[in-house]
């Protein structure tokens, strides 16, 4: 097997799920994360939501972080 067979493009991004999305978001990530995605170029794309780290941030308001982790997925 050819070394280009068995590569793959694989994009692996995320967020932090710390406060409500704003306009920040959708032009700093999220518009060029549907940009890629819909370019065809890659075979796998994953989104991760680092909700460990919006737990660690918010410890003492956990509907704080549930609300945001709902509001990012």
């Amino acid at each position: 097997m050819l070394a280009k067979d068995c590569t793959k493009k694989i994009i692996l991004t995320g967020d932090r799920p710390t406060g409500k999305l704003h306009l920040g978001h959708y032009v700093g990530s999220l518009k060029r994360r549907v940009e890629l995605q819909n370019s065809g170029n890659f075979d796998e794309i994953n989104i991760l939501v680092a909700d460990d780290q919006a737990l660690t941030d918010n410890w003492d308001n956990p509907k704080k972080v549930r609300d945001n982790i709902i509001e990012v997925t």
